[in-house]
């Protein structure tokens, strides 16, 4: 398991433990899991692998930083309080995150794990969470409770197959269609 309880009082062990994850990151995000090797890192870090490895004993522990990493960079469009131009606001950001082409593959590594690594599923389901954040919110501030994840699975799951499957740019029009087509089936029919 990872050294990872709270930050270290050594500032060397702290600027490796920051250098170390920033390269993890990176090479997550520009080639994959299967590249994102303990001695791809140490390179990209400047380390010897037996520094990666006393930290990050496993690549599930090495990723868990790497996805902790980027997951804290994530950011999401400010809410207005109108809710279709916050839905759209936010599905737009999140096809424009996955058609950056660096999402894809960091997500293939994580769910192709998750069926058979519980660290993974654990990563897969942090992942989720993080790049669904900002949509599940607006819904959350305008819908039933029961609604919000029924209508965050068809408006996300759009988007996925949109950019991921069809290789497709997202649209404006065709932001506002799934969001007309989702709410449509929500509790909102009657508002």
């Amino acid at each position: 398991m990872a050294k990872s309880s709270g930050e270290p009082r050594d500032p060397r062990v702290a600027r490796t433990r920051r250098d170390v994850i920033r390269a993890s990151a990176a090479s997550l995000l520009e080639e994959g899991w299967e590249a994102t090797t303990h001695a791809e890192v140490a390179r990209r870090a400047g380390y010897s692998k037996a520094t990666i490895y006393a930290h990050w004993p496993t690549s599930v522990d090495l990723m868990r930083d790497a996805i902790a990493s980027i997951c804290e960079d994530v950011t999401h469009p400010p809410a207005s309080g109108n809710l279709h131009e916050d839905l759209h606001d936010s599905l737009n950001a999140l096809a424009l995150t996955l058609s950056e082409g660096r999402y894809d593959r960091l997500m293939a590594g994580v769910v192709e794990r998750a069926g058979h690594d519980e660290g993974a599923r654990d990563l897969r389901d942090r992942l989720y969470e993080t790049a669904t954040a900002g949509v599940r919110g607006v819904l959350a501030a305008h819908l039933q409770p029961d609604d919000v994840e029924p209508c965050l699975a068809m408006l996300v799951g759009a988007i996925l197959v949109r950019v991921t499957y069809e290789g497709e740019a997202v649209a404006s029009a065709f932001i506002t269609d799934i969001i007309d087509r989702a709410l449509d089936r929500t509790a909102l029919r009657g508002r």
